[in-house]
């Protein structure tokens, strides 16, 4: 019995002493979750810790030289590039960070995706009139080019109209001022649904915010603000919208297979002003809708080697101009050049949905502005790491005869006599470019273009001074414009 009490308290007591220690451990540590790859939606997807959404981080970083132009990339026009004197840069630069995150998750109504497109740009400054100057401010900036959900064939958010041709205004690289078509590259706000039946074939409906603060929306001139000073700048009147009433309604049908891809637009556009004067009695004209058309064709894999492209789109407006001259071509502009006949020669262009004013005491409706244009392009793989590129463009403007009637009405309080009246105008621009990529995802590009301005106007005007491009008050000659100008592009991909 003295033997059993004594086994079972050294039992006991083992017990004891082993729990005791066996609180001191620390507790089990949970596992790690390491990041898995994603392959449902292709490579560069990984699985958010935790959950089952697939998420992937992209992006470039580029450097940009441009010469001879303004901006980044654009012809020479407007302060200070297009001023042709002591204030034109000869050389703009920029530095960009674009990141990109885009999430998907698989759910039982299907792929829910959102998307975001941030970007990060510094870019040089340009100095406006004389003792003194001014600088440019903003050089800084952050923009937002896509935010969206998709859902179940929704698109909610912010991104490229579906009106565009999918290469943009880009059909072989080339400046950001190409015509020809629309582009909105930087995104816009929108609602839209695309129906897939199969075999490449979709078709796309679409409600947009293209008010002239999201570049949708081009001028609506009211030439009762007409002046003389804004003449010469290319700006015809008060630019004289109302409020938004309606969205751009979009449609789209598109055939996107191995040869290449086929797409039809088409576009209505409400024309929504605000007064004939500053105030409300004043009264206004009748609402009108503009609209546009446009066709798109890729042809791809052509004999001339693998990966090569021909890329064509035409458009035709009324009322709808931006669909046309597109979001980043300037909306209203000069150029000065030299004259053997007068101080110096200009040239304007002023672009507008519409026109309305008052003539002989008797006011006007809006009479829409009419567009046509095309462009197109041409890439050529050498092999895979030399790649060149041609593009042109065209693009016509013409004013109705009301809007004609009620811009030169303003136009002769500063034509000398003999002058010619035609806001009318054509442009074209042609270029080419080379890339290299050395290593992959790394690509240093040489773009070369050149850009005219076919104006209708002709004879001379006697302008007012102008202090932001430090013109004197002088007699100029109305004459056609040119620009040649070159980018240089060092861009890393990720």
């Amino acid at each position: 019995m003295n033997f059993k009490s004594l086994l079972l308290g050294s039992v006991a007591g083992l017990v004891a002493a082993g729990g005791a220690q066996a609180a001191d451990l620390p507790l089990k540590a949970k596992a790690v979750e390491y990041v898995r790859i994603c392959s449902l939606y292709g490579a560069g997807f990984y699985y958010i810790p935790g959950t089952d959404t697939c998420i992937k981080l992209g992006g470039y970083l580029r450097a940009d030289l441009i010469l001879g132009g303004a901006g980044d990339y654009s012809f020479r026009q407007g302060s200070s590039a297009g001023t042709n004197n002591r204030l034109t840069d000869y050389y703009h630069s920029r530095a960009r960070q674009d990141l990109t995150v885009d999430t998907r998750t698989a759910t039982e109504y299907g792929v829910v995706r959102t998307f975001a497109d941030l970007v990060f740009t510094w870019d040089s400054t340009s100095v406006t009139g004389s003792t003194p100057s001014a600088f440019s401010t903003g050089s800084a900036s952050l923009g937002l080019y896509h935010a969206f959900i998709q859902f179940a064939g929704f698109t909610f958010g912010r991104t490229v109209s579906i009106f565009d041709a999918p290469w943009q205004s880009y059909p072989a690289g080339g400046p950001d001022t190409l015509p020809g078509g629309s582009n909105n590259v930087t995104g816009i706000n929108q609602v839209a649904y695309t129906a897939d039946f199969g075999q490449g074939v979709t078709a796309s409906i679409a409600l947009q915010d293209m008010t002239t603060a999201a570049g949708g929306q081009s001028n609506l001139f009211n030439t009762n603000g007409f002046t003389a000073a804004g003449f010469i700048t290319g700006t015809y009147g008060a630019n004289d919208w109302g409020g938004t009433r309606s969205p751009d309604i979009v449609g789209q049908v598109r055939v996107d297979q191995a040869w290449g891809l086929a797409q039809i637009s088409a576009v209505a556009h409400e024309i929504h002003s605000a007064y004939y004067g500053t105030t409300e009695p004043t009264d206004h004209p009748a609402d009108k809708w503009g609209w546009a058309v446009q066709g798109a064709l890729s042809i791809k894999n052509i004999p001339t080697g693998a990966g090569d492209s021909i890329n064509l789109q035409a458009v035709y407006t009324d009322g709808a101009s931006r669909y046309n001259f597109q979001s980043l071509f300037p909306q209203a502009f000069f150029m000065y050049g030299g004259s053997s006949a007068a101080y110096q020669s200009i040239g304007v262009a002023g672009i507008a949905d519409g026109v309305f004013g008052t003539i002989g005491g008797v006011n006007t409706g809006i009479d829409t502005v009419k567009t046509w244009g095309f462009r197109g392009g041409y890439t050529h793989n050498w092999n895979p790491y030399w790649a060149s590129g041609i593009y042109g463009a065209y693009a016509q403007l013409k004013y109705g005869d009301t809007g004609k009637a009620l811009i030169c009405a303003g136009f002769a309080t500063l034509a000398v006599a003999g002058s010619t009246c035609n806001p009318d105008f054509n442009f074209a621009a042609v270029g080419i470019n080379t890339a290299w990529t050395p290593v992959k995802n790394l690509t240093f590009t040489a773009d070369l273009s050149y850009s005219v301005l076919d104006q209708k106007y002709s004879g001379f005007i006697a302008a007012p001074a102008f202090a932001a491009a430090a013109k004197p008050a002088a007699v100029y000659e109305l004459k056609d414009q040119s620009s040649l100008q070159m980018l240089l592009r060092a861009q890393r991909n990720f």
